[in-house]
């Protein structure tokens, strides 16, 4: 039986993913992998071969696209923005944001969200891009570690992930900062493609049906929280902004305005035609 290996964040953003996986409704396996250091290493599974779908983060995808990377996106896994939590050590002396552009931000990886989304930040706060600095810390762990210290340093991650260490003292919030973009894309390496394209199909569509099922159900925000280890009200409110994708549609106009943003934030040298973005065989461009 054939193996289709997925790799994504261990976060609640992917419930429907774990709930395909543990149905395998198929005759291959889908094997699932937590990559709790986020969509910087899940690029450089895909390249290495290590998986053959990833649950990127859509600016993560795109800037990896553009650099080359050998993987196209086959959808989106969730449609609407994914709100960052802006954060410090709660015992040190930062207390405004306009304090962050002279501290490091702790980033997962170069590439990931954690570092595209400082610059965004920076952007919208008249910073200098040049004055930006970071440390890598490998995941959310590495930033809770690096917290103990009590330095002055940021941390962009998603608030809701955060926020049982706002919760228990660990960390402070002192913003936030929402994605002008959908937050998740399908990506399947080249050689899945070209391998599993019927499979991946299916992945696809039994993927958008089990989204589907699971908005309809009662008992879903309390499942998550214990799936979490969440609050209940804490999920509920990230509910009611949610939006899983159930259909394959894409629309131009928001990867080309996704690209132009990039651009503006000089992470990404150019701009590519939104068909090279995507594979037309899974994906319905509107």
């Amino acid at each position: 039986m054939k193996d289709i290996t997925i790799t994504g964040v261990p976060e609640h953003f992917n419930f429907p993913w774990k709930k395909l996986v543990e149905k395998q409704p198929f005759k291959f396996n889908v094997v699932w992998k937590d990559e709790p250091k986020g969509s910087g290493a899940m690029v450089q599974s895909l390249q290495k071969g290590e998986a053959d779908v990833a649950i990127l983060l859509t600016e993560s995808y795109i800037k990896a696209k553009i650099e080359k990377l050998n993987a196209t996106a086959i959808g989106y896994h969730v449609k609407s923005p994914l709100t960052w939590g802006i954060h410090v050590p709660a015992n040190c002396e930062v207390s405004e944001l306009t304090e962050l552009q002279n501290h490091p931000f702790l980033v997962s990886r170069l590439g990931s969200g954690s570092h595209l989304m400082a610059f965004l930040l920076a952007k919208q706060r008249g910073w200098p891009f040049d004055n930006l600095k970071f440390e890598v810390i490998g995941d959310l762990n590495g930033a809770r570690e690096s917290f103990r210290t009590n330095q002055p340093q940021a941390f962009l991650w998603e608030k809701y992930t955060t926020k049982p260490y706002v919760d228990n003292g660990e960390f402070r919030r002192i913003g936030s900062i929402p994605t002008p973009w959908p937050c998740f894309v399908i990506v399947a390496s080249q050689k899945a493609l070209e391998n599993y394209e019927n499979e991946l199909k299916q992945l696809q569509k039994g993927l958008y049906e089990t989204s589907a099922e699971l908005k309809d159900e009662d008992s879903l925000a309390e499942d998550l929280s214990i799936y979490y280890d969440l609050k209940l009200d804490d999920i509920k409110a990230w509910l009611k902004d949610l939006n899983w994708a159930t259909d394959p549609d894409m629309e131009k106009i928001t990867l080309i305005n996704t690209m132009t943003i990039l651009e503006e934030l000089s992470l990404i040298e150019q701009e590519l035609p939104p068909k090279e973005l995507v594979d037309l065989n899974f994906v319905k461009l509107t």
